[in-house]
């Protein structure tokens, strides 16, 4: 068996980690991941290395090598069995110091490894976790950029196909010269309080069993303080003031830049939930707040430190209002 980074080892009982560190099972958002460094500069040195990590994704799966007794490890460059002029790399980042690559086909190749695979979706890594954190994290950016690269090999303008870029990571059109950046969508978390009430929604139309907190994307010509006051309005027919900032988070299964906030009612605190959106919107107390199945995602990390007495408060004359 060949070993990438440290292996990570996935049984359908349970899993087994080697080199095992404290900070793998501290409470932290999924991009949390010191001391281990995401480095998404570009572009890179050029030269590709064998043993860095070959990722080929079909839609919202990604092939990863099954050994025998069970175990799932993340494929190397040099287990890709295709050869070289029907498979190109697409660099993408560095994960400390191993280069992460992009496995990219032409002729609709469903296996590109010498080795048995397993395709996991996104949704089933994050549920899952067959792998550390940090190595979840970097899937997932993968994953983002993967959905970037497939949805831009031909120009929206002029339907040319595109490159990529030499200097920095876009796509360049060789027909019309246009650049394609990658896609990255800002959304709020918006944690609505009432002294120690805090608004938890659960979403209409999803399988989601947890709660959440109200949410939603920004809209053109708005900033992110309108977008929480549109967004809480639009979802429980609330006003809110007091709005202060949090923190943000990149949210790549969705290809989202997610900034939370805290906020206060103002006035009447009865919701009234638009229900095409919702089918859950309570007012909580504090020492009630249920935490999410996991603890990678902000919306998660908003609710605990509610619950725990640790969000951002109110002073006068310091936020927006």
């Amino acid at each position: 068996m060949i070993m990438c980074n440290d292996t990570i080892l996935f049984f359908f009982g349970g899993f087994v980690k080697r080199n095992m560190k404290k900070y793998d099972i501290l409470n932290v958002m999924i991009q949390d991941i010191s001391p281990h460094r995401l480095d998404n500069g570009y572009p890179h040195n050029g030269q590709t290395d064998p043993l860095g990590v070959a990722l080929f994704f079909s839609k919202d799966e990604v092939q990863l090598l099954q050994e025998s007794d069970g175990a799932l490890s993340l494929p190397c460059v040099r287990e890709l069995a295709l050869a070289k002029e029907d498979v190109s790399l697409q660099y993408l980042f560095l994960l400390d110091e191993t280069p992460w690559y992009l496995v990219c086909t032409e002729k609709g190749q469903t296996n590109v490894f010498n080795k048995e695979i397993m395709s996991l979706s996104v949704q089933e890594i994050r549920r899952k976790k067959p792998f550390a954190q940090h190595e979840t994290f970097a899937l997932l950016t993968a994953y983002h950029l993967s959905r970037w690269y497939e949805e831009n090999r031909y120009c929206g303008s002029c339907a040319a196909k595109t490159v990529p870029a030499q200097d920095e990571r876009a796509l360049d059109c060789p027909s019309c010269h246009r650049r394609i950046y990658p896609k990255i969508m800002p959304a709020v978390i918006v944690g609505v309080t009432n002294q120690d009430e805090i608004i938890l929604t659960r979403y209409a139309n999803r399988p989601i069993a947890y709660h959440a907190l109200v949410a939603g994307f920004n809209e053109i010509g708005e900033t992110l303080e309108d977008t929480v006051r549109r967004e809480v309005m639009e979802e429980v027919g609330l006003k809110v003031t007091h709005i202060r900032y949090y923190k943000s988070q990149p949210w790549a299964v969705a290809g989202d830049i997610l900034s939370g906030f805290f906020c206060d009612v103002e006035g009447d605190p009865t919701i009234r939930m638009d229900e095409n959106e919702l089918k859950e919107a309570v007012w909580v107390k504090r020492e009630d707040v249920d935490m999410q199945p996991d603890h990678f995602s902000l919306t998660n990390e908003m609710m605990m430190v509610f619950r725990e007495g640790r969000e951002p408060k109110y002073t006068a004359g310091k936020e927006q209002t």
